[in-house]
């Protein structure tokens, strides 16, 4: 079995896992706040309304040189700890893959450091990610649907949704 369809069922299986102990909890509103249509929302979440409305953690500590398949990027990571590792790691070029129809993914060399991560807060379009438990960034192309406090928020690219959406190959440099 390849990685993506490994990652895909174990994805399903803790969404599965969620929704049937959301449903034994006797959740009887007429709508549910949770959605899995996203690969956010397919991790276990801890969504809320402060997370959705927090400002924003994209402080820019540090520009970075990105290209995607070749074109150059605006980007730039914020100030976080886990943002700051990841810039150690710097300079990376990675494969990425569809994940969901909202992310592009990749797995990293290494496991970043999650100590110090800020309030989590939905992903927006052009955000860089890292999802701890696999240790893969993620290029969002789509907002995901709600906050996760596995899933942090490294930095910003600034390209349209379809670049984003249609990306193979990511380079990430620190910016002379």
């Amino acid at each position: 079995m390849n990685p993506a369809t490994l990652r895909t069922l174990v994805r399903a299986a803790a969404v599965t896992t969620v929704l049937l102990a959301a449903a034994a909890c006797g959740d009887t509103s007429p709508t549910s706040p949770h959605q899995a249509s996203s690969a956010a929302s397919a991790r276990q979440q801890t969504p809320t309304a402060e997370a959705r409305t927090a400002p924003s953690d994209r402080n820019t500590a540090m520009d970075i040189r990105v290209t995607l398949d070749g074109r150059p990027v605006d980007a730039t990571l914020n100030d976080s700890p886990a943002a700051r590792d990841f810039a150690e790691l710097l300079p990376l070029t990675l494969d990425l893959e569809d994940f969901h129809q909202t992310e592009r993914i990749a797995d990293l060399p290494r496991r970043l450091t999650t100590s110090g991560a800020p309030e989590p807060r939905a992903p927006r379009t052009g955000d860089l990610t890292y999802y701890a438990p696999w240790g893969n960034v993620a290029l969002f192309y789509r907002d995901g649907d709600s906050a996760d406090a596995d899933l942090l928020i490294l930095g910003h690219l600034d390209a349209d949704t379809d670049r984003l959406a249609r990306a193979d190959r990511i380079t990430i440099e620190a910016a002379p």
